[in-house]
């Protein structure tokens, strides 16, 4: 224990040690006193600093996130060559269900360190944070202190689960609570209200999971180093049911590789039609759900050969206890030599085993497909585009689309649209006014574009707020496509903000949005020119599937994305090169 905490522990037991038993204060004073005493002022859990090691068993736990593994193997090296480093402040941003909290359990197991897990969604008051003053009734200590009392350590890892959907209240605001706490200037002498006594945070390692960054105050944000873990491909998800998520669930439900198999084809079809998401999760459940059929088959099996065993009376025996008659002994003789055969027929016949799950099966257990892609469908007509946009669960196709009546040049916006999708709209419509021409679009000389035209843009599923810059050139391209009657390519999608002089704008989550986009069906993505950078991360199987153009200026997307382009725009589409 400190000198200055052992200062206030004496203190406090001379006082305790005048007060009576009956005192009210004689309580509250004995459980501070324990606290300090249970509190590990200087007990350190030795770190496992085996690099070789430590990388197998991150490799083991979990399949990809290499940002997240080689960070931490840092990590280690640099604790190889410096003792007293003190602990990092991670921020894993990224879609449910793609391992961030079970990734943080797993660092603490490489390590060597105790684990604990504080859950931060939903906490409305600092005091959950900092502790109530021991002026208070009923006074308690905030989680900090809790979790390493809990720990028993003064380094372990705590994970902070959910730090993007703290709430402010009149009760304060926990997200300045933890300015403090993950401040590493700071923390080594943080003080919670309850104890009063500064507690050396410094050797502990803080790892916090977040869905959406936008949600965290700035202040915060800067205090953290940002990790982004993106959603997974296909093919990453087929890895990771072939070696967590099937032997997890068959362990759970009590199966066996001998009575139910998952060939390749099915964990495929499961994600590609009954699944669509950035993580694993919804994978896991439909899984778990094939599992339960299969359980259901194979009890009933049990039950039947179980059954099919147990000794049969003869007659003889029956006759022991109630008289057969003269009549009915035929009839017991034959029903004995049914049963005898279909008990032969069970041994010669087994059931088969294992259940060998296939599209048909699936089709049984899981009901009809769930998730089809119709683009082809949907892009059969003129004024439909498709979008990219990234949301909290990671990145989503976005249709757009468009029609026209007549009227006197009025926009009309319907979708649930943010203020900058709004704006975005309005650009995109004057592009169009000031380069119809070159665009093949006919208009009275004299006249403008929508002098006796209304224009009606809308974005389906108007349930979702939607908002952000990225949705400018796929309304630009449905605006054209509407006025010049021509079908955008069905197998085309696109990001990008524009500007009215027609230059497209680097926008974020391209990692996420190509995904989704091959997740789709997708077979050509735009993106502006700007983003190349940002391929960098994107999966090289997967950029080996899709024909990924680059793109600077409009005239460039619309080349792009119609048959035959436009001559009197901007040419000279650079496509990026599979070999990235």
């Amino acid at each position: 224990m400190p000198e200055t905490a052992l200062k206030v522990a004496k203190k406090e037991w001379q006082k305790l040690k005048k007060m009576s038993s009956h005192m009210p204060d004689y309580a509250v004073t004995r459980n501070y006193l324990e606290l300090l005493v249970e509190l590990p002022w200087s007990k350190i859990t030795q770190d496992i600093l085996d690099i070789g090691q430590a990388r197998k068993d991150l490799d083991t736990d979990h399949y990809a996130m290499e940002k997240l593994k080689k960070r931490v193997l840092e990590y280690l090296a640099v604790r190889q060559l410096k003792n007293t480093l003190k602990g990092p402040i991670l921020c894993f941003v990224g879609p449910p269900g793609v391992g961030k909290t079970s990734i943080g359990r797993s660092i603490a197991h490489t390590l060597g360190r105790e684990f604990h897990r504080i859950s931060l969604g939903g906490i409305c008051d600092q005091s959950d944070i900092r502790g109530h003053r021991r002026t208070y009734i009923g006074a308690m200590p905030g989680r900090i202190i809790q979790g390493l009392k809990t720990a028993g350590t003064k380094n372990p890892v705590f994970l902070l689960d959910e730090i993007d959907k703290l709430n402010k209240s009149y009760h304060g605001d926990p997200a300045a609570a933890l300015l403090e706490v993950l401040d590493p200037e700071q923390n080594n002498s943080f003080t919670d209200h309850y104890v009063n006594v500064p507690f050396d945070l410094s050797q502990v390692l803080f790892i916090a999971t977040a869905n959406n960054l936008g949600t965290i105050p700035a202040p915060l944000r800067d205090r953290m180093e940002i990790i982004p873990v993106a959603g997974y491909t296909q093919e990453e998800k087929l890895h990771i049911a072939i070696r967590h998520l099937i032997p997890k669930q068959l362990k759970e439900h009590g199966l066996t590789h001998k009575q139910i198999q998952f060939p390749n084809d099915a964990v495929q079809c499961i994600i590609g039609k009954y699944t669509k998401e950035a993580g694993v999760r919804t994978l896991e459940r439909k899984i778990a759900a094939v599992c339960r059929a299969v359980a259901v088959r194979v009890a009933e099996t049990q039950q039947k050969t179980a059954d099919d065993e147990k000794p049969k009376k003869s007659a003889s025996e029956m006759g022991e206890h109630e008289p057969v008659k003269k009549g009915e002994e035929d009839v017991v003789e034959v029903l004995a030599n049914q049963e005898a055969a279909g008990l032969a027929d069970t041994f010669a016949h087994p059931p088969e085993m294992p259940y060998l799950i296939d599209e048909h099966a699936l089709e049984d257990i899981l009901g009809p497909v769930q998730f089809e892609i119709d683009m082809c469908e949907r892009l059969s007509q003129p004024g439909v585009a498709v979008g990219l946009a990234w949301t909290e669960l990671g990145g989503e196709v976005m249709f757009v689309e468009a029609t026209k009546m007549e009227g006197d040049g009025k926009l009309t916006l319907t979708g649930q649209l943010g203020s900058v999708m709004k704006e975005s709209a309005t650009l995109a419509l004057n592009w169009l006014r000031s380069h119809a021409v070159e665009c093949g679009i006919t208009v009275v000389k004299g006249l403008d574009l929508l002098s006796t035209t209304d224009v009606h843009i809308h974005f389906p599923a108007g349930a979702v707020n939607k908002d952000g810059p990225s949705a400018g050139v796929a309304i630009v391209s449905v605006l054209v496509s509407l006025f010049t009657d021509r079908c955008v390519r069905s197998d085309t999608a696109m990001t990008g903000e524009i500007t009215l002089r027609g230059l497209v704008l680097p926008v974020g989550g391209i990692k996420d949005k190509i995904l989704a986009a091959h997740r789709a069906g997708i077979t050509q993505v735009i993106v502006p020119q700007r983003n190349e950078k940002d391929l960098k991360e994107v999966p090289t199987i997967i950029k080996n599937d899709l024909n990924i153009i680059l793109c600077s200026r409009i005239g460039q997307v619309l080349n792009a994305v119609f048959d035959g382009g436009f001559p009197d725009l901007d040419r000279g589409v650079e496509v990026v090169p599979s070999k990235l």
